[in-house]
This record gives C-alpha cells, sequence and structure tokens, in this order.
C-alpha cells in the first residue's frame, strides 16, 4: 500500500508512480469508485464522484475523483480556502500551463482559474484544504524518478509542501507523497 498525507493536517490520500509513478492506496481508492457513477458539477463536460464532503454541496470541504471529458473547459472560477490535485491521468491544463499525470498541484487561498482538457483527464481534487493568505503555490511533478527520497524503513517519498520561515502557526503543516512496500506501516 501507500499514503501521502500531511504531516499535521489533511492532505491527499494517495502515492503515485503515474506512468511511473502511481501506487496501491491511489489504486485502492480508484478501485472503490469505479462502481460508482459520475455525478454532474457545474461544467456539463466535467463529472465527479465525491469521496468525502463536509459542509454545503458547492461551496464545503470536499474531496473528489474529477473526469475532464476531452475538449473540456471549467468557468473561471476562485477557491476560497485553496485548492489540491493530483493529476491521475491525462493532462490538466490551466493559465500556469499543462500538467501531466503525475503533476501535484497545490493553489492558495483566492486562487482563481479557468481549467480545461483537450484530450480528457483524470484528477483526485481537495477543495478547502489549503487555507490561509501567507500560503504559495505549488508545483511538484511526481513521475520524476528523481523527486523521490527514500525514507528510513523502507518506502519513498516526495516532498510537495514545506511551509516558508515565519509562516503563521496554523500554516506549519508539510506535505509529502508516500510511496510503502506492501504490508509497510509509516508513522
Amino acid at each position: 500500500g501507500g499514503a501521502a498525507g500531511r504531516r499535521g493536517g489533511r492532505g491527499l490520500a494517495s502515492a503515485t508512480k503515474a506512468q511511473a509513478a502511481m501506487t496501491l492506496m491511489l489504486g485502492a481508492v480508484l478501485e472503490r469508485t469505479q462502481a460508482r457513477a459520475w455525478q454532474p458539477s457545474p461544467s456539463p463536460s466535467v463529472l465527479r464522484k465525491r469521496l468525502e464532503l463536509s459542509g454545503p454541496k458547492e461551496a464545503g470541504r470536499v474531496t473528489s475523483v474529477v473526469q475532464y471529458l476531452p475538449d473540456s473547459a471549467f468557468h473561471e472560477h476562485g477557491h476560497p480556502d485553496g485548492e489540491e490535485i493530483l493529476v491521475l491521468e491525462g493532462v490538466f491544463s490551466d493559465a500556469a500551463g499543462d500538467h501531466p499525470a503525475g503533476t501535484y498541484l497545490l493553489n492558495p487561498e483566492g486562487y482563481s482559474h479557468a481549467p480545461r482538457s483537450a484530450g480528457g483527464c483524470v484528477l483526485l481534487v481537495k477543495l478547502r484544504q489549503y487555507p490561509g493568505p501567507s500560503r504559495r503555490q505549488v508545483r511538484v511533478a511526481t513521475s520524476d524518478p528523481a523527486a523521490w527520497q527514500p525514507l528510513d524503513g523502507g518506502g519513498s517519498h516526495v516532498p510537495l509542501y514545506r511551509p516558508d520561515a515565519g509562516a503563521p502557526a496554523g500554516e506549519q503543516e508539510a506535505m509529502d507523497l508516500v510511496r510503502l512496500p506492501a504490508g509497510a506501516r509509516h508513522a
């Protein structure tokens, strides 16, 4: 199995080996969602499967698997309290560029974009997971083998986020994507 997350906070519960970086925990998440039907989103060409929702339907903290159909786009929208994205399949695009499978995106509170996908893509998305006005935008290519660092006791990890020096106490967590050998546990 594998796991990813924040030390001391909420974070993506997956690991990657995208076309050489998505791992078993992510596979388990996708297996459990395969039987679920895709649900509409505010964009007719973007579908979702909610894994967790806390609060109002279109304004709460939510974790979803999201599918952009080929040649799809989502209207310009903001992200109060930020957003985390892990591109699972295909290429996700916005004004910041094209983000292929294995890309981890961390967009801070107040970030706004008009995302799209020419060929279609599947994402793991967490909304309202990254509050804090001092946060910065992060992009990590987790599919790059050089990004992975060994862990004591086996497995490996990719550092996704480290707080800037002097960040407020509520913004001190660190986030990593972790890949563990089968049967291993990580504290």
